[in-house]
C-alpha cells in the first residue's frame, strides 16, 4: 500500500511541476506588467522592480497553486486509468477510497499553506508594499534636473545650473523662497540631496544668502548651509497579523478577502472527492469530456467563492463549503463507489 501511495503521489508531483511552471510564468508576467505601470509615476530602478516582485509574490503563489494541484491531480489520476493501471488496482480489491485517502494529505497541507499565506502574508507584504510605493511617489517630488526652472524642494523654488552625475552633486544652485514680507534668495557652488530616513536634506557648500524687506537688507556668507524638507509619505503601520484583520480600516475589502481567500484556500481540500469522480474514467468513452469537468469545476466554485459574499457575507464560507463537499460526494458515490 506504501509503495502504492507513493507511486500515486509520485505521478501527480510529476505533473503538478508541469503545470504550475507555466501558470506561474504567466501570473509573473501580468502582475509584472500591473508592476510597469508605476514606472509612469515614479522612478523605479531594477533592484526597485525586484523587491516590488517580491512583495505580490505570496498572491502569485496563492492563486497558481490551487488550480495547478486540482488540474494536476486531475490529469495525474487520469492517466493512471487512461494506462489501465486504476482497473488493476481496483481489480487487486482497493477501494477508490484509497485515491480519497491518498489525495488528502497533500491537500490538507496545500489548504493549512493557502490559508498561512493570506492571513499571515498579506498584511505583512501589503504594508511593505504600500510604503515602499508611498516612499517612491514622495522622493519622485523632489526629482530635480538641471538647467530647467520649476523645480522645488517644499517651500522653495530651485534652480540647477548644472549637475554632476559622477559626483552625485548639483553645482550653481539658486533658491528662492517668500514669507510674508521678506524675501529670501540663496545661492551655493555646490549642492547634495540626502534622503535620511524619509527627511531630505539639501546640503549647501560655498555660498551666500540675501534676505530683503521694505525695512532692511542682510547677506550672509557660508561654507556649508543645510535645509531640511520631511517627506509627505503617509507610512502605515506595522500591525501584526490578527490586528489588521480586526481593524476597522478597509473593513470591507478586507471582510471580501477574508471570505473569498479562505474558500479559495480550501479549494484542494474540498475538491477531493471531484478529483477523484473527472479523474477516474473509462478512456475511451470519457476522454473528451476530462478538460470540459476541469475548467467548469474551477469556474463553479471560485465564481461562488467570488460572487456569493455580496449577498451571504460571512455564511458564504460555510455555505458554499457545505455545498461543494456534498455535491462533490454526491457525484463520487453516483460515478465511482457505486461502480467499483
Amino acid at each position: 500500500m506504501n509503495k502504492l501511495r507513493r507511486y500515486i503521489l509520485s505521478n501527480l508531483s510529476s505533473v503538478f511541476l508541469s503545470m504550475f511552471l507555466p501558470l506561474f510564468v504567466i501570473a509573473s508576467m501580468i502582475f509584472s506588467i500591473k508592476l510597469a505601470t508605476y514606472t509612469a509615476i515614479i522612478k523605479l530602478s531594477l533592484l526597485d522592480m525586484v523587491k516590488l516582485y517580491m512583495f505580490v509574490l505570496p498572491d502569485i503563489l496563492f492563486y497558481t497553486l490551487p488550480i495547478s494541484f486540482f488540474i494536476a491531480a486531475v490529469l495525474s489520476i487520469f492517466k493512471l486509468s487512461n494506462d489501465n493501471e486504476i482497473v488493476v488496482i481496483f481489480a487487486l480489491g482497493i477501494k477508490p477510497s484509497f485515491l480519497v485517502k491518498t489525495l488528502f494529505v497533500p491537500a490538507f497541507l496545500l489548504s493549512m499553506l493557502l490559508f498561512i499565506n493570506f492571513f499571515m502574508l498579506y498584511p505583512h507584504t501589503d504594508n511593505l508594499s504600500d510604503n515602499f510605493i508611498d516612499q517612491k511617489k514622495s522622493e519622485a517630488k523632489f526629482n530635480l534636473s538641471a538647467s530647467e526652472f520649476g523645480n522645488n524642494f517644499g517651500d522653495w523654488l530651485l534652480y540647477i545650473g548644472k549637475e554632476d552625475k559622477e559626483k552625485k552633486r548639483y553645482e550653481d544652485v539658486f533658491l528662492f523662497n517668500k514669507q510674508n514680507d521678506e524675501e529670501i534668495l540663496i545661492s551655493a557652488q555646490q549642492a547634495n540631496v540626502i534622503n535620511d530616513g524619509g527627511v531630505l536634506q539639501l546640503e549647501l557648500k560655498n555660498g551666500e544668502g540675501y534676505s530683503y524687506s521694505k525695512d532692511k537688507f542682510t547677506q550672509i556668507n557660508f561654507e556649508e548651509m543645510t535645509i531640511y524638507d520631511t517627506l509627505q509619505a503617509s507610512l502605515k503601520t506595522y500591525q501584526m497579523p490578527l490586528e489588521f484583520w480586526s481593524n476597522d480600516e478597509g473593513r470591507k475589502k478586507k471582510d471580501r478577502l477574508l471570505i473569498t481567500d479562505t474558500l479559495l484556500s480550501l479549494f484542494p481540500l474540498l475538491s477531493i472527492f471531484l478529483i477523484v469522480s473527472i479523474g477516474v474514467v473509462h478512456a475511451r468513452h470519457q476522454k473528451s469530456k476530462i478538460y470540459l469537468y476541469i475548467f467548469l469545476g474551477i469556474i463553479i466554485y471560485y465564481g461562488a467563492a467570488m460572487s456569493l459574499h455580496r449577498t451571504l457575507g460571512y455564511h458564504t464560507i460555510y455555505l458554499v463549503a457545505l455545498a461543494w463537499i456534498l455535491s462533490t460526494y454526491l457525484i463520487y458515490r453516483k460515478t465511482i463507489a457505486k461502480r467499483f
